[in-house]
Formats: C-alpha cells, sequence, structure tokens
C-alpha cells in the first residue's frame, strides 16, 4: 500500500535546478535556420551571384523579376535574410536558461512573426491576383513564417 502512494507521489520540485528549453523554441530555431537558407538562396539570385533559380513550377524567375520583389530599396529577400536570422538569433537565445522565461523573447519572436506573416500574405496576394506566378521558394518561406508564428504563441502564455 505504501509503496502504491509513493508511486503517485511527485517528485519534490527544485527551485534552483535550471528550467528546461521549451520544444517550441527549438522548432522555431529549426524553422527559422531552413527561412535562412530560402532566403540567402533568392538573395543570392537578386544580387547576381547565381543565373536561374531552380522552381519545379515554373514562376520564380517571374515573380523575383516583378518589380514587387524590392521594398523599400532592397530585395524582399534580403529583409526575409533579416528577419530569418533575428528569429533564429532570438530561438536560440530563448534556449538558454536565463532567457526561457524572459518575456521579452516570447514578445520579439511573436512580433517578428506576426509582422512577417502579415508580409507573406500581402505578397502571396500579389503573386495570385497581381503578378500572375508562383515562386515556390516564396510558399515555403510564407509556411514557415506562418508556422513559426503559431509555435511562437505558447511563449508567451510561458513567460513571465
Amino acid at each position: 500500500m505504501a509503496s502504491e502512494a509513493a508511486r503517485h507521489t511527485p517528485a519534490p520540485v527544485d527551485e534552483h535546478a535550471e528550467p528546461s528549453p521549451p520544444v517550441t523554441r527549438m522548432a522555431i530555431a529549426v524553422l527559422a535556420l531552413l527561412g535562412l537558407f530560402v532566403s540567402l538562396y533568392l538573395s543570392m539570385f537578386k544580387w547576381g551571384m547565381m543565373g536561374a533559380i531552380q522552381c519545379s513550377i515554373g514562376g520564380c524567375q517571374t515573380v523575383q523579376n516583378s518589380p514587387w520583389s524590392m521594398f523599400l530599396g532592397q530585395p524582399v529577400a534580403v529583409w526575409g535574410l533579416g528577419a530569418y536570422l533575428t528569429l533564429l538569433a532570438l530561438a536560440l537565445a530563448g534556449l538558454q536558461p536565463r532567457f526561457v522565461n524572459e518575456r521579452w523573447v516570447a514578445l520579439a519572436i511573436f512580433g517578428i512573426s506576426a509582422v512577417g506573416v502579415l508580409f507573406s500574405a500581402w505578397l502571396t496576394y500579389l503573386e495570385a491576383a497581381v503578378i500572375h506566378a508562383w515562386c515556390q521558394w516564396c510558399v515555403i518561406s510564407a509556411i514557415l513564417i506562418t508556422l513559426i508564428f503559431f509555435l511562437s504563441v505558447p511563449g508567451l502564455k510561458r513567460a513571465r
């Protein structure tokens, strides 16, 4: 009887133990790294560092050469490069024990990814309604930033 009670008694909590890193931050880091590679690939094209884009659906060149591929004087892909690099750095910092429960890390990841989702939605609309061509890399980036956004929500609840 006593052994059965011991099995159901929760282990004591060590208040000085380091908090475990949230799995969502690990996933955000991986997705941000993937987004970094996608945006680097597109940035290299825009900077003239490579020839044609490898695209299985055929509209990537059209999208990347459209006037909508620039924003505030820089290629859209370069803005994505900055966003994904920042998200990767924040996610990795947020895995460190001293930052796991910091609200500013959770808010920064949430805010940057929210802006990214809105911007990607706008760009996706332009591909469909204005450019009439689809870039598979842009769609992949939109999916990645949307996943990062949804994964950032639990961090808001977890942070102090």
